[in-house]
């Protein structure tokens, strides 16, 4: 039986591309997100000569980490040519940041990096991994890249995100992607062999007016359903109005919440374990 969660890439990469446009006006919850990962980046004691920005939507964190590090070099990935077509409109602004150092956009897949091995200082990702099918296949991929002592920071949204949204939607089909525990992500990045795992979790509510209100805004950010078990085709005005109806029972101080549980985390990739060898000398026993 296949999976109703199963994520299907073509249709993510299809909505954000059509997403690319609006996505800054709308990605209020993402900006303040990037701006807190910058803040805990203060933190941390690197000077990485190249960085990679997985799933970089459309470039700011790839500005931001250019300047903060201006000595190295940026790598802008993501699954949509849409979004890489507006982190290209920044590039001016990082040749002026990096100099000679040419900053390069890849569109692709960060369950399949087209990087090589040990090539990376730094991967830094801001809500991008939800996307992925496999956990273990990403942050595989993740620790291939990294050099030994290389970085990796990430945000990603927990199970309780949208839940107003999955509950008012109801059973009959896949309304909201599935989304994997702090606990789960942290065993991920250990058995990919990462050292030290930190992990945190932060919630926020946004409010909204109307149901209508929220779908909009899932919208202008590309978050469209993309699980193998959503609905096909129009879902119609009977489901929008049981939609409507449901929702109504969050509705608190006048205003409809969307709850999204913010997970933050950053690992290290560590020296390569070194096996022991033991010599043992032999002495002939000499006669009686």
């Amino acid at each position: 039986m296949s999976d109703q969660y199963q994520i299907d890439k073509a249709r993510v990469r299809a909505s954000f591309d059509r997403a690319a446009g609006s996505y800054d006006a709308a990605a209020i919850l993402q900006q303040e997100i990037r701006t807190r990962m910058l803040e805990r980046l203060e933190l941390v004691k690197i000077a990485p000569q190249v960085i990679l920005d997985a799933g970089c939507g459309t470039g700011h964190a790839s500005v931001a980490l250019g300047k903060r590090y201006s000595g190295g070099s940026v790598i802008s990935l993501d699954l949509a040519l849409g979004m890489l077509q507006q982190t290209l409109a920044h590039y001016p602004l990082l040749k002026r940041i990096l100099g000679s150092k040419r900053p390069a956009a890849l569109c692709a897949d960060i369950e399949q990096l087209p990087l090589s091995d040990n090539s990376v200082d730094l991967i830094w990702s801001n809500v991008a991994i939800q996307w992925c099918n496999n956990l273990d296949q990403a942050f595989g991929e993740i620790a291939r890249v990294l050099r030994t002592d290389g970085l990796l920071m990430f945000s990603t949204f927990g199970p309780d995100t949208l839940k107003e949204l999955r509950v008012a939607s109801g059973n009959e089909h896949v309304h909201v992607s599935r989304f994997i525990d702090m606990h789960d992500i942290g065993d991920a990045l250990v058995r990919a062999g990462f050292a030290d795992p930190v992990l945190d979790v932060e919630r926020f509510v946004l409010t909204y007016d109307d149901v209508m209100a929220v779908m909009r805004d899932l919208k202008a950010i590309g978050a469209n359903n993309a699980a193998a078990g959503r609905a096909r085709g129009l879902l119609g005005r009977g489901f929008l109005a049981r939609l409507t109806a449901a929702y109504e029972q969050f509705r608190h101080e006048g205003k409809l919440p969307a709850t999204y549980e913010v997970i933050y985390g950053h690992a290290w990739k560590p020296q390569p374990k070194q096996l022991g060898v033991a010599t043992v000398t032999l002495h002939p026993r000499r006669p009686r």
